[in-house]
């Protein structure tokens, strides 16, 4: 391995690392046994499923407890926008207007993490323990508000500059790998709870080995489907092939069944845990009539988790995949798909292929995000089994593995070119 790519998964790593030092860093005047138990009792719902997306900094009410996902929902609207408004789009394709399209999308960080920070301090007001303790040390509450906003938000940021250094400096998507990172970190405790379960008599031994299994299967099919890819057919013209006679030439255009990647799953998860990351502290009956409907432990939350990840998927698709851009550039090259005729017949075959494959892709991930969790509803175990968290960990692992390959191979090419300079 090269000092260059050595460097790169050590900065990624000591990053990585810091995230988990933030994890451990509480809000100033919490009472964090409260929370905790609080905590303890709504493993099972929107809280839960949100605790193991911060990596269990919510639990420990610590400054990164909102995790990345205000940026990721900032990030959802910005790309929305994008999608609506043609100017907003061309700020994403344009180098210098990149810098100011990011800008935005940190700015609507802060507003979305002083609301949900601003909201969560309040709602803790109401939080008692099981010997009548207070969640709040702080006597005074616009005190203790203002040190749970500015917290938050610090925490917050630091995430998100955490994730950018990833990315830039490190190896793979920052963002993706502290979700990841997150995750990872709870499946020791994850462990050692079932062994606890069938210690203790609350769940049957081939119960767990099912689930075992289970989570194999989806391990597999993830694998499976990640790796596969439609490989459309590229000729060149005669001229282009004897200009290029000692150059490898790529005669095929790959298409993978799922174009969007991770991106569906973790857009569908901040959607629909932002409602109730807000709603869960709220003592009004209608409000907390809809954030029992949004649990995460009943049907309904999954249906709108199946349907938000086909959504996601086809609109995602249609920004990662430009057909018109690629059907360009294969005409400048002098290349053609057999039998369809370049420019705009090209560009509509492509979108027609893409469409089809992001149909079948779309189903997939939704299957991936709900399947295993009614399978395990359907035995009656006590066990919170997502697919996806499973889903996010298989996707960005691979991801991660492709860039550290590609960092392999340009090594030695770089190394070949020197030797033959």
């Amino acid at each position: 391995m090269n000092r260059a790519l050595t460097n790169k998964i050590l900065i990624t790593l000591a990053f990585l690392f810091a995230y988990r030092v933030l994890a451990y860093v509480p809000v100033p005047g919490v009472n964090a046994d409260v929370i905790a138990e609080f905590f303890n009792h709504n493993q099972n719902n929107a809280l839960g499923l949100f605790n193991v997306f911060s990596g269990g900094a919510a639990e420990r009410f610590s400054i990164i407890s909102l995790g990345i996902m205000p940026y990721i929902t900032a990030s959802i609207i910005m790309e929305l926008l994008a999608a609506t408004f043609p100017n907003i789009g061309k700020m994403k394709k344009e180098r210098d207007s990149m810098q100011k399209y990011m800008q935005i999308i940190r700015y609507a960080t802060i507003v979305i993490t002083l609301v949900q920070s601003i909201g969560v301090a309040i709602g803790l007001q109401s939080l008692h323990g099981g010997g009548g303790s207070s969640a709040i040390m702080i006597e005074d509450l616009n005190m203790f508000i203002a040190l749970c906003a500015i917290s938050m938000l610090a925490g917050t940021m630091l995430l998100m500059w955490l994730g950018e250094q990833i990315t830039q400096r490190g190896i793979g998507n920052g963002i993706s790998l502290i979700i990841f990172a997150g995750i990872v970190s709870g499946i020791p405790r994850a462990i050692s709870g079932t062994v606890g379960q069938i210690n203790s008599g609350e769940m049957n031994f081939l119960t767990a080995f099912a689930i075992f299994i289970l989570i194999l299967i989806t391990i597999g099919a993830i694998i499976y489907v990640e790796l596969g890819e439609r490989r459309i057919p590229i000729s060149y013209s005669r001229k282009v092939v004897m200009q290029n006679q000692n150059k490898r030439i790529m005669n095929y255009i790959p298409i993978k069944i799922n174009l969007s990647g991770v991106i569906p799953p973790i857009f569908a998860s901040a959607i629909l845990m932002f409602p109730t990351t807000i709603l869960q502290t709220s003592t009004n009956s209608y409000l907390q009539a809809i954030n029992d409907f949004l649990n995460p432990n009943g049907y309904l939350f999954h249906a709108l988790t199946f349907i938000f990840v086909i959504f996601f998927a086809y609109f995602y698709a249609s920004i990662a995949f430009n057909a018109k851009d690629i059907a360009d550039n294969l005409k400048k090259q002098g290349g053609f798909i057999p039998g369809i005729r370049p420019g705009e017949g090209t560009s509509n075959y492509l979108n027609e292929v893409a469409s089809r494959l992001t149909l079948s892709g779309s189903i997939y991930l939704g299957l991936i995000a709900t399947l295993p969790w009614v399978l395990v509803k359907f035995m009656g175990v006590p066990f919170h089994f997502g697919g996806t968290s499973v889903l996010i960990v298989v996707q960005v692992a691979l991801d991660t593995m492709r860039k550290i390959e590609a960092q392999i191979y340009m090594s030695k090419y770089q190394t070949l070119s020197a030797v033959g300079l």
